[in-house]
């Protein structure tokens, strides 16, 4: 949702984390998309927050936030169980952007990964008076999880809630010594950049 920035100068995308006791906590959306920073102006924000709860360490994702690896992966090597990814997309190709893009989230860090998608019609809101999306739950793909990667899963275009049980001790397994080790055996962009060898195939 929109909102401003501490110094008032700003407008920002937020979302809310309300725990059960009333507390909060705010993500801000780290990359803005074409239309967000030309036609609303909204500006990014400058901090990737590790959400601590009773049910576990997540982080968020915010749309196209989910599309940028190195989040997750920070989120992941900072502790982070699962990451939560609300998002508003107004076609099929943009749901399928940020749907692919979660699961693969979810397999390179061995977590939950957690897609909330806006559905419906607002016709007297041009920016968003079409909305695409479906909920799911999406795993890493190994032994110990659910088949296909995926949890549990919504109905595309329909309003609902999905249920799925989280078993964090899976993580912990999973990340210990799963089929394969992505989140433990991965190096940096900049130690990937250094291995890279230019080859010439013309003339």
């Amino acid at each position: 949702m929109p909102g401003l920035s501490e110094d008032k100068k700003s407008l920002l995308n937020k979302c809310y984390v309300f725990g059960q006791n009333g507390e909060f906590g705010v993500q801000t959306k780290l990359h803005m998309t074409r239309f967000e920073k030309e036609e609303w102006l909204v500006s990014a924000g400058s901090r990737l927050r590790i959400f601590e709860t009773s049910f576990g360490k997540f982080a968020l994702a915010i749309c196209y936030d989910v599309e940028f690896p190195e989040l997750a992966r920070a989120a992941a090597r900072m502790g982070a169980h699962f990451l939560v990814v609300p998002s508003c997309t107004d076609d099929r190709h943009g749901y399928l952007r940020v749907r692919y893009c979660a699961q693969a989230r979810a397999i390179e860090n061995q977590m939950f990964v957690i897609q909330s998608s806006t559905v419906g019609s607002l016709p007297m809101v041009p920016a968003v008076s079409m909305n695409y999306g479906q909920a799911a739950i999406y795993t890493p793909s190994d032994y110990s999880f659910a088949r296909d990667g995926l949890l549990a899963e919504g109905t595309v275009n329909q309003e609902m809630m999905i249920i799925g049980d989280l078993n964090l001790q899976l993580i912990e397994e999973s990340r210990a010594s799963g089929t394969v080790l992505p989140l433990r055996d991965s190096t940096s962009t900049e130690e990937a950049i250094r291995i890279v060898d230019h080859v010439t195939l013309k003339n």
